[in-house]
């Protein structure tokens, strides 16, 4: 049968408002839509943070503490901050966007591989800013997001009640339902703040990008969704999710800061932190070497400096915080990992070439993680990027 180019067209059409009906009639948990694969030009490095650099950095960002300027601070004020979870397969480096993360978390996805999820609201105020590749979530991370006051989360499908064809039978613990959990969080549903291409999200605001790492590389479907922060930021305000809350009051007015400040350890000596998060898994051993120069800490992972593909420099940042907590899994078939952030526990925080033993509590599912010194007293973060690794309990790091 042949059909004539008025057809075709009809037919696209139809298939594209059969897939919007399909996200708003199908159970949130489903994950059986067909992710988008449409591309955009590759967009320039360095992220379009140029725009800003002749002005002085004078605005204090409520996330981490770090300087801005008063173009960046106008921009963040109107808007929400993008969580969004970031793969760290071997393939997939060099990431794009960590750099501009004001904090990043780190642990486990499956199978010994972790995966970050980045906090994007001060320093990603690029006009090109870019993050990926973007991959699915898991119950752990949506934990943590929900203790940023109904943030954009930004990710492809995640863990969910897959089932089996034959028996109609789920086949995946119940522990792992990230995509259930999120729907009763209220942010999974047609037009919500959760941004999933299983969902009803795509490009512009994520696409994929077959050449990401340049034409010469072949890279897997798997590690080629990109996001764009911009484009997300103007969806999010479409779609009624900016600075303002239902009540008309502003996301920052129902956010619980860290302290930042002058910070000066009395601790043990920390120029070099060293931890694996599974024994063996050398590809994503961590290593992090304190640069008195700069007062940071540069990332190491697996065989060499962990770069940002936007702007080939090494990631840095001057806040390593390592946060123990209880390791399940993999639970089932899928391999997916449980870590219980919700409740207390142990870790270390280094600053300053320095470590000191902390404990940490995050007392429901949308209360803030609270990190403190041994005698209880909140502990203060030095302004600037703060990267916090969730290390099974009994996982050894070796500092000197």
């Amino acid at each position: 049968m042949q059909f004539t180019p008025k057809v075709i067209i009809s037919l696209v059409i139809t298939f594209f408002l059969s897939a919007g009906l399909a996200y708003a009639i199908v159970p949130s948990g489903g994950g059986s839509l067909i992710s988008p694969t449409a591309t955009v030009d590759a967009e320039k490095k360095g992220a379009g943070f140029a725009q800003f650099a002749a002005e002085p950095k004078t605005e204090v960002c409520p996330i981490n503490g770090k300087l801005y300027t008063k173009s960046e601070k106008a921009l963040w004020e109107a808007r929400r901050p993008i969580l969004t979870m970031i793969e760290n397969d071997i393939h997939a480096r060099p990431q794009s966007g960590l750099s501009y993360a004001d904090v990043v978390y780190e642990a486990v996805a499956e199978g010994g591989i972790t995966r970050f999820m980045g906090v994007f609201y001060c320093g990603a105020q690029g006009s090109t800013a870019k993050v990926g590749p973007v991959r699915s979530a898991r119950i752990y991370f949506v934990n943590i997001a929900a203790e940023y006051n109904t943030p954009v989360y930004m990710h492809v499908g995640g863990g969910n009640c897959s089932r089996d064809e034959a028996s109609g039978q789920c086949t995946s613990n119940k522990k792992a339902f990230a995509l259930e959990e999120l729907a009763k969080l209220g942010w999974r549903k047609s037009g919500g703040n959760d941004f999933d291409t299983t969902g009803d999200t795509g490009a512009p605001v994520l696409y994929r990008d077959y050449n990401r790492l340049g034409a010469t590389v072949t890279l897997d479907t798997e590690h080629t969704m990109v996001g764009s922060l911009p484009a997300a930021w103007r969806q999010a305000d479409k779609r009624g999710y900016s600075n303002l809350m239902p009540d008309g009051k502003t996301w920052l007015t129902g956010f619980k800061p860290w302290k930042n400040g002058t910070v000066e350890l009395a601790g043990a000596a920390a120029s070099d932190i060293k931890y694996d998060y599974w024994t063996n898994y050398k590809d994503f051993a961590v290593e992090w070497k304190y640069d008195p120069a700069t007062k940071e800490y540069l990332r190491i992972q697996g065989s060499g400096p962990q770069i940002d593909l936007e702007t080939g420099k090494q990631i840095s940042s001057p806040n390593v915080l390592i946060q123990f907590a209880k390791e399940e899994g993999p639970l089932d078939d899928h391999k997916h990992m449980f870590y219980t952030v919700i409740g207390d526990g142990t870790g270390y925080y280094f600053n300053g070439g320095q470590a000191i033993q902390i404990k940490w509590k995050k007392a429901t599912q949308t209360g803030r993680t609270i990190y403190t010194d041994l005698t209880g007293k909140e502990i203060t973060f030095t302004p600037g990027a703060i990267w916090i690794s969730i290390l099974p309990i009994g996982n050894k790091v070796v500092y000197n």
